[in-house]
Order: C-alpha cells, then structure tokens, then sequence
C-alpha cells in the first residue's frame, strides 16, 4: 500500500465492514458483547466489566492492530485478498476477529 491517504480509505472501509459484521452478530446471536466505534477505533465490550477487544489502523505502519485476549495482532494488507490479513496465519480482520470472540467465549 503506498500512501497513507490509500491506507486510511482502505483501513476505513474494513473497519466498517468489520462492525456491519459485528453487529449482524450482535443481534443475530444475541451475543454476549457489544461494538462501539470511537474515532475511529472498534471496541468489542463485553459482559465481563473491563473485559474489550480494541481494533484500531496504525496509519505509520500501515497496519490495523488488534489487541485482544492479552496479546497484540498486526494485520499487514494483502494484495491477493484485496484486504488486511494477520501473516502467520493468512486470516483476513473479519476472520480472526470471529475466531477471537469464539476463544474468548470458549474460556
């Protein structure tokens, strides 16, 4: 991704359709967690108190991040998939978000 104008339109967009996901979940399952956005910053609250997924782009490294379950998620863009993807794993933002709320639930 070369520029950060291309970075912020691209992280926006995946942001948002993140939390469209999010909410479909939220209401489909009625799951046990909420999604708020603050300056453009995804928190997935849950019932637990003080327990919370933070998504948010890191516009100088051109990477979204995720901190969540104690550890810290760096999804790099990836051409092929035409979106964000964790490396180590090829896991696309909606797809590891998914799999962390199930981990999280699992405990």
């Amino acid at each position: 991704m070369p520029d950060e104008q291309e970075f912020r339109r691209a992280a926006d967009a995946a942001l948002d359709a993140l939390k469209r996901h999010l909410i479909a979940r939220e209401e489909d399952e009625q799951a046990a967690f909420e999604v708020e956005e603050q300056g453009g910053v995804l928190n997935v609250l849950f019932e637990e108190p003080g327990t919370r997924f933070v998504i948010t782009p890191n516009a100088p490294v051109h990477q979204i991040w995720i901190s969540a379950l104690a550890t810290s998620f760096k999804l790099d863009w990836d051409s092929a998939t035409n979106g964000f993807a964790l490396v180590r794993t090829g896991e696309t933002l909606t797809a590891l978000v998914d799999r962390l709320i199930g981990e999280y639930h699992a405990d």
